[in-house]
């Protein structure tokens, strides 16, 4: 009679299989637990870089079109709003009288006056392209943006319509080839009449802009993560006096989340140019990336 054996694994011998699997299995994860937290910290790190470079690139390129003279903040040695007028295209505006007319009536009309109220100037040596009546976002000129008028050191007359200021609203046809600028007739200041005779077209649909860190700085919520925002207001019309946030409707967006420092410095040490510079920190999972930047931009009206 034959009786067949069957072969096989003892409990004893599975059980110590198990052990020493799960010894083994404990090394391999302390070995490969710090490289695989490395490689997720510097994931993260990357984009949070990512998003922080974004976001100070994108206030770089517009402070690079503003107004001369018009970037303004609560305060120059450290502020977390930035406000300042984009521009979108420039020209010259002629001051003495040429041999064509375009304003509807002499040569000598075409010239810009700083003598009475006048209403309609001719563009020197080139054309451009504006929008006008009846849209509901027609451009703005502005003109001789000296840092303040000098009976009015604290004054900022980029953002004031009035005749103490320089911000004049068009009237004009839209479209390209613009050789005429038609803006309500209300006198520029006699200060405004510098050299250059250079002036800027503010775009409609932008207006003012503001860049504002908001929400709580310097702490971080219950998960790590930083407590405020990046975020851009335009088309909020123009404020006199700087308001933060600002004031009057408009539209915003944010930039990024998760933000948890927050600072923008300006230098007017310099008398044709003056430096910002933004320092901003993104806060994630206790991972934190600080950027900075410093942006040039133009004091030359």
């Amino acid at each position: 009679m034959n009786i067949r054996r069957t072969k096989g694994f003892t409990l004893m011998e599975l059980i110590t299989v198990i052990v020493i699997t799960g010894i083994i299995a404990g090394m391999v994860a302390i070995f490969i637990q710090s490289p695989v937290q490395g490689y997720i910290s510097s994931s993260n790190r990357a984009a949070l870089s990512d998003m922080a470079d974004t976001a100070v690139r994108r206030i770089g390129r517009d402070l690079r079109t503003a107004v001369p003279n018009s970037v303004r903040m609560a305060s120059p040695s450290g502020s977390t709003y930035v406000e300042f007028l984009p521009t979108r295209d420039g020209g010259m505006y002629l001051a003495l009288p040429s041999g064509t007319t375009v304003c509807g009536g002499t040569s000598a009309q075409d010239i810009l006056d700083f003598t009475y109220a006048d209403s309609c100037f001719a563009i020197l040596g080139s054309t451009l392209t504006m929008t006008g009546p009846p849209s509901s976002t027609p451009d703005y000129i502005v003109l001789g943006s000296i840092e303040s008028p000098p009976a009015s050191p604290t004054a900022t007359p980029a953002y004031d319509t009035s005749a103490s200021g320089i911000l004049r609203a068009y009237t004009g046809a839209t479209g390209a080839g613009q050789t005429a600028i038609h803006f309500t007739a209300t006198q520029f200041p006699l200060w405004a009449q510098v050299q250059g005779q250079r002036l800027q077209v503010i775009p409609g649909d932008q207006q003012a802009v503001t860049y504002a860190c908001i929400g709580t700085l310097g702490a971080l919520d219950a998960n790590g993560n930083g407590q405020a925002q990046l975020i851009r207001y335009w088309a909020y019309g123009f404020n006199p006096a700087q308001a933060a946030p600002p004031m009057g409707g408009g539209l915003n967006a944010i930039l990024v989340n998760t933000v948890s420092a927050c600072n923008i410095v300006s230098s007017t040490d310099y008398q044709n140019n003056s430096l910002i510079a933004i320092t901003l920190q993104l806060t994630q999972g206790s991972e934190s990336v600080q950027l900075y930047d410093e942006i040039h931009v133009t004091n030359i009206p």
